[in-house]
């Protein structure tokens, strides 16, 4: 039903549907849900989880029919785009975490592909550390690992 996406960068913004096979269908209750919660023709990350997990699909299937319904992502969980370009340049929250513990280093390098880190292993990495997912995302920005792909398709 999916194809793999092609990431979209901030100028290639709306025509999201594109980066999908053409008759890519989007079942109703998800697609009702991702306009219940959605405002302005954005959805934050963590709506989409939520999303995700009360209808029991995936998180991929939820970022196929955001793209699909033209909705955009935002306020990305590990910080890294969504959020407002006056209060954060490039729309990026995340900085460079000033110390790196060697457990955390040791558990993000373990899991890389490719040298990057997958949206889901960073999630997985801060439940079994017990840290926030901006946790990792720092720790990742001072050990200049980049974190891809997003688990909604959006990176």
């Amino acid at each position: 039903m999916f194809r793999k996406e092609q990431a979209m960068t901030h100028k290639d913004a709306g025509g999201y549907a594109a980066k999908h096979a053409s008759g890519t269908v989007v079942e109703e209750k998800l697609a009702a849900a991702i306009r219940d919660n959605s405002v302005q023709g954005k959805i934050a990350c963590a709506q989409a989880e939520m999303i995700s997990a009360k209808l029991g699909v995936k998180l991929i299937e939820v970022g196929v029919a955001v793209d699909l319904l033209e909705v955009r992502i935002k306020n990305c969980q590990l910080g890294l785009f969504g959020f407002p370009k006056e209060k954060f340049p490039g729309g990026k929250t995340v900085a460079p975490a000033k110390v790196v513990a060697p457990d955390i280093e040791a558990a993000i390098r373990a899991r890389l592909v490719e040298e990057k880190l997958s949206c889901k292993s960073a999630w997985e990495i801060a439940a079994e550390k017990g840290m926030s997912k901006m946790a990792v995302s720092e720790a990742c920005e001072n050990l200049k690992i980049r974190i891809k792909p997003c688990q909604l398709g959006a990176f």
